[in-house]
């Protein structure tokens, strides 16, 4: 009886977005139709010159404050023409498009006093990675609603080089900045554009709503510091899709808040749709759940990607102290390249932000459903060392093959997780081996658009 169960966990799993005989719902099948604003100017208008040198700061902001005049007249475009277009941190308004034309290049600048610096967020408590304020990001956008940046695959450069020597050399006073931040915003699109050289985060929507970033390539290179590709931060309907990311660190990580900051601020990351990218990461994880994971992360769908040359293919963070919970994800059709490390799940990953985090704040880590996976030139098929007070559980794994690279590679570890595997190849460990698989989870999508829970029988 037990293949029969199993084809039935692997039938349910490939129709699990079907409820009833009702339509699909998964975030990017919802694509935001960008209607063309009535009315359009130029960063020439403002005095820009784009020769790279000329620094166009005031530029920006004066035709950002211009265009805000039109907020209730449908909204407005501004239009980057071809030119290297050198800048500090600049803020954009709601019902504004920020087009970049083909040849395009915003350049944020070197010098960090053309940088603002801001408070940290609320669900951190302080820097990332120094205690206090922050750097502002180069394009941000605060309490925003139907903002557009798109273009004929223009580029925003960050120029971050500098910034990663700083880093290197704990030059830095306050935390590095990010290319693009969106905070509190709703109705966020993101497309066709290149992003180069982030000092930290490329794209960092946090406390939004209905984000959808298509069709973007994001490179850092390999020796960048903690350079990120994507990172969806407590925020809700999410669509990351047709995307190429290359970064130094992780190509797209999801986080919701750090220890008693981000419990307190209790916000989950939450209705992620994930699909049609290409991750590659050089020293962190292609696709990387947490650390920083207080506020919960839950609702997750990602399916038909790449993950190559990568450190970690996919990776779930949190440690004691953490709180908060991961749960209700499904990978599907994925494809694994020259990785070092499958699948990970770990307890023990990441710092504190100070002294009065709370040890007993346990995190969650269950209903995990991994299926429909190949790897290629693997070393480790998979880590999962869950904490002892609080075990991983329902770790979930289907119809996965994966090549190893030699006949020596060390295929598992575990300790303190316990799941289900049915046509794994190498074989799990014991711990993944339950005969239940009815504690296996999928996302069962409802008409309303909420995700639920369902156990696969």
């Amino acid at each position: 009886m037990k293949m029969p169960v199993a084809l039935l966990v692997l039938l349910a799993l490939c129709n699990a977005i079907k409820v009833n005989g009702e339509g699909n719902y998964l975030q990017c099948d919802h694509n935001p139709t960008s209607q063309p604003r009535p009315h359009s100017v130029s960063i020439l208008e403002f005095g820009a010159v784009g020769n790279g040198k000329t620094l166009n700061t005031i530029a920006f902001q004066n035709a950002i404050f211009y265009l805000k005049s039109f907020a209730d007249k449908g909204g407005a475009q501004l239009y980057v023409p071809p030119g290297r277009w050198l800048t500090g941190s600049f803020n954009l308004t709601s019902h504004l498009t920020l087009f970049l034309e083909k040849g395009a290049v915003i350049l944020g600048s070197q010098d960090p006093s053309l940088w603002d610096i801001v408070e940290p967020l609320p669900s951190y408590g302080r820097g990332i990675e120094l205690p206090g304020r922050r750097y502002r990001s180069l394009v941000n956008g605060y309490m925003l609603r139907d903002v557009v940046i798109t273009g004929d695959n223009g580029t925003i450069d960050g120029q971050g080089s500098v910034w990663w020597e700083w880093f290197t050399s704990h030059s830095l006073n306050y935390t590095r900045p990010h290319l693009v931040e969106f905070v509190s915003s709703k109705d966020v699109h993101v497309s066709n554009i290149t992003f180069l050289n982030a000092p930290a985060y490329n794209i960092h929507p946090v406390y939004c709503s209905n984000v959808h970033i298509h069709n973007v390539s994001v490179y850092a290179p390999p020796g960048s510091p903690y350079t990120v590709g994507i990172v969806p931060d407590s925020s809700d309907n999410v669509c990351i899709e047709d995307c190429n990311i290359s970064t130094g660190h992780d190509a797209i990580a999801l986080k919701s808040g750090w220890d008693e900051y981000g419990i307190a601020y209790g916000r989950p990351t939450t209705n992620v749709h994930i699909r049609s990218v290409h991750l590659q990461s050089s020293t962190g994880s292609s696709l990387a759940f947490g650390s920083e994971m207080s506020g919960g992360i839950s609702n997750v769908q990602v399916e038909h990607v790449h993950l190559y040359n990568s450190f970690t293919g996919i990776q779930f963070r949190t440690t004691k102290g953490r709180g908060g919970y991961l749960r209700e994800i499904i990978i599907s059709d994925a494809n694994m390249l020259n990785i070092n490390t499958a699948f990970s799940a770990i307890g023990d990953y990441g710092s504190h932000p100070d002294d009065k985090f709370n040890p007993d704040a346990f995190p969650s880590l269950e209903k995990i459903t991994l299926h429909d996976i190949i790897g290629k030139n693997i070393i480790m098929a998979g880590n999962f060392s869950g904490i002892q007070q609080a075990p991983f559980t329902s770790m979930c794994l289907f119809n996965i093959s994966l090549s190893m690279s030699s006949a020596f590679s060390f295929c598992w570890s575990c300790s303190n997780v316990s799941g289900y595997s049915e046509l794994v190849f190498p074989q799990p460990c014991a711990d993944l081996k339950n005969s239940n698989a009815s504690s296996c989870f999928s996302i069962l999508m409802r008409p309303n658009g909420r995700g639920g829970t369902g156990a696969i029988l």
